[in-house]
């Protein structure tokens, strides 16, 4: 369920970007998940959230070193998540972020006018799929609406996500850069 979830909010806060010129720096974006129905994923969320609260020190701060090694600082927390990742210059100029993502995921995008943007993703393992809109106010801050789709022990399950990322300035800190496909 964590890889499902976590691939989900990788694949949308990654993707979004590629259509927008964005500052090259240390960005975070902030997502709030609501599961449809008597969600399973909702009951395995909490129980993850409560592992990660009562979890010793010593062992967030392997978690923490070891996500932070492949360019992600993430807190999970109160139905939501905060991811904080490096953009390079190179990719700024490319116009696309693209996390290492198990599962062969592809992403597309397309502008829809007025600083707004359709984007979709597919994913084969853990087999999941969504689409939603994002809206960019400028290099600095976007805002995003998303619905996946996904499969949990056998049953579809429904997520909706909204979510916002923006700029938090030209150094990334101890934050690597996204290692790159």
């Amino acid at each position: 369920m964590k890889r499902i979830l976590l691939a989900a909010v990788l694949g949308a806060s990654f993707s979004i970007a590629s259509a927008q010129s964005l500052k090259p720096g240390l960005w975070e974006s902030t997502h709030k998940t609501q599961f449809a129905g008597n969600s399973q994923m909702a009951q395995q969320m909490a129980e993850a959230q409560k592992q990660m609260a009562n979890m010793p020190p010593e062992q967030r701060k392997m978690m923490e070193d070891m996500m932070k090694s492949r360019g992600v600082s993430m807190n999970v927390g109160s139905g939501g998540v905060t991811v904080k990742y490096c953009l390079t210059k190179e990719m700024a100029e490319r116009r696309e972020i693209s996390a290492q993502q198990r599962g062969d995921c592809k992403n597309t995008h397309t502008p829809a006018g007025g600083g707004t943007m359709k984007v979709a993703f597919t994913c084969t393992n853990p087999p999941s799929s969504g689409e939603g809109e994002v809206t960019f106010s400028g290099p600095e801050a976007y805002s995003m609406k998303m619905v996946v789709n996904t499969t949990v022990q056998g049953r579809p399950e429904k997520v909706n996500m909204e979510g916002s990322g923006r700029w938090l300035g030209s150094d990334c800190g101890d934050i690597k850069p996204l290692a790159t496909k």
